[in-house]
């Protein structure tokens, strides 16, 4: 949605297509992500997009001198004031093209970091925007960094302040850095304290994942009635969200809603959105999303199973696989959706928008959460008076006997208990 205070940025998005890369996506799928990250970026008004074949990188350049030109020449046709690039662009190479052909130029990691601005809500999200935005940058000296005292907004790297071309003094940065690392430690503080007292209660935790703009946040809002921020939009959802529900079995769990994955997502973009992450990483279930009407659902798929191996979590909790969106598909192609979901343990068809699929797939979550209880010696010693404490607020100590070095707790308990009794 654009703002009416002032005119919409024209903007262009390229996708290279090189060759020669072994991680190679499928040209047009990535230029239609490009241009939907594009779009889901307020004041930014896409006017037309392009794939660039890449037979290999121009190091100063990136693209051919030939490519340049043409380019040029579209761009002063169309008006275009911005040049979104999917994909790395060096900050020579950043340099050079804004000169050949007088318009600003993001890449995208770039844009990504303004749509995260842009969305990040919790004080931890919007810091660590911050700092992967100040880090990013850094390497890059090409922006003024006047946006470092705005109050609130995108980064500068689009319009606004920040736009003049000065470069950046480091040590201003780094004072920056240092600053929000400070004020991210007594924010993590505050929010360890909040998931310690949430470990005491004895429910659940049910983490949705995906690709984005896969549907969680519907399904989400669908299952708690919360009214979380649910667009057809990447990216729509940049903090994690948690609410408690009832199943129909009686049981209750927390539910969390958290960030959509992307692929060629940079490294510290991952790392600097660790908050949004952070349930999942304590989840005792992951219910895993896919758009199934996406032409690129598989790829998506592979790219989510990716990150969650890379966080250590896809070997440990049990996960459920959710293709939403059945709503989307005709005929053969969702009879043949419905059919294999039928057919296949652990997977559930369903649209969150119809609330098709629903019933079984919450009553598939309870049965998961189903964690018999088993009776085993806990031995504590008298400094554990904190976790000794914990199991009695569980209510599931049996019995205790008092030894030499402390104490010796025997319990009943679930494995989710167990698993929290350890991070204690």
């Amino acid at each position: 949605m654009l703002t009416h205070d002032k005119p919409a940025t024209r903007a262009w998005v390229l996708h290279p297509d090189l060759k020669s890369d072994p991680a190679r996506r499928l040209a047009e799928p990535a230029l239609q992500e490009a241009a939907s990250l594009a779009e889901a970026l307020p004041d930014l008004e896409v006017v037309g997009s392009d794939i660039v074949r890449l037979p290999k990188i121009q190091p100063g350049m990136l693209f051919g001198s030939g490519k340049i030109e043409e380019l040029r020449g579209v761009f002063h046709d169309n008006a275009v004031e911005l040049v979104l690039i999917d994909g790395p662009v060096t900050p020579v190479q950043q340099r050079n093209l804004e000169k050949k052909w007088g318009v600003k130029l993001l890449d995208r990691t770039g844009l990504i970091l303004e749509i995260f601005s842009d969305r990040a809500r919790t004080s931890e999200g919007v810091l660590q925007v911050e700092m992967a935005a100040l880090s990013y940058q850094r390497t890059r000296l090409v922006r003024a960094w006047t946006h470092l005292e705005r109050q609130r907004g995108g980064l500068g790297f689009v319009g606004g302040p920040g736009e003049t071309q000065i470069e950046a003094d480091r040590r201003a940065i780094d004072e920056q850095l240092n600053r929000l690392r400070k004020q991210l430690a007594r924010v993590v503080k505050t929010r360890e304290l909040h998931r310690a007292s949430r470990a005491k209660v004895p429910f659940p935790i049910v983490a949705l994942v995906g690709y984005t703009n896969a549907g969680k946040s519907t399904l989400f809002n669908r299952l708690t009635g919360a009214e979380v921020f649910a667009k057809d939009m990447l990216f729509a959802t940049l903090d994690p969200t948690m609410r408690r529900i009832d199943l129909p079995s009686g049981d209750e769990v927390i539910m969390s809603d958290t960030v959509g994955f992307i692929s060629d997502l940079p490294t510290q973009l991952v790392a600097a959105f660790r908050a949004t992450l952070e349930e999942v990483l304590d989840a005792d279930l992951i219910v895993h999303v896919r758009d199934i009407s996406h032409p690129q659902t598989e790829e998506q798929a592979q790219d989510v199973m990716a990150i969650l191996h890379d966080l250590g979590v896809a070997q440990e909790a049990p996960l459920i696989e959710v293709w939403n969106k059945v709503d989307l598909l005709d005929g053969d192609a969702r009879d043949a959706v419905l059919t294999q979901a039928a057919r296949t343990e652990g997977l559930f068809a369903i649209s969150a928008v119809t609330g098709e699929g629903m019933d079984p797939l919450l009553a598939a979550i309870a049965k998961k959460l189903d964690n018999p209880r088993v009776e085993e010696t806990v031995s504590l010693s008298f400094a554990e008076g904190r976790r000794r404490a914990w199991l009695f607020e569980q209510g599931i100590v049996t019995a205790e006997a008092q030894t030499d070095e402390g104490y010796d707790v025997t319990v009943l308990w679930t494995a989710i208990q167990k698993e929290r009794f350890a991070r204690l």
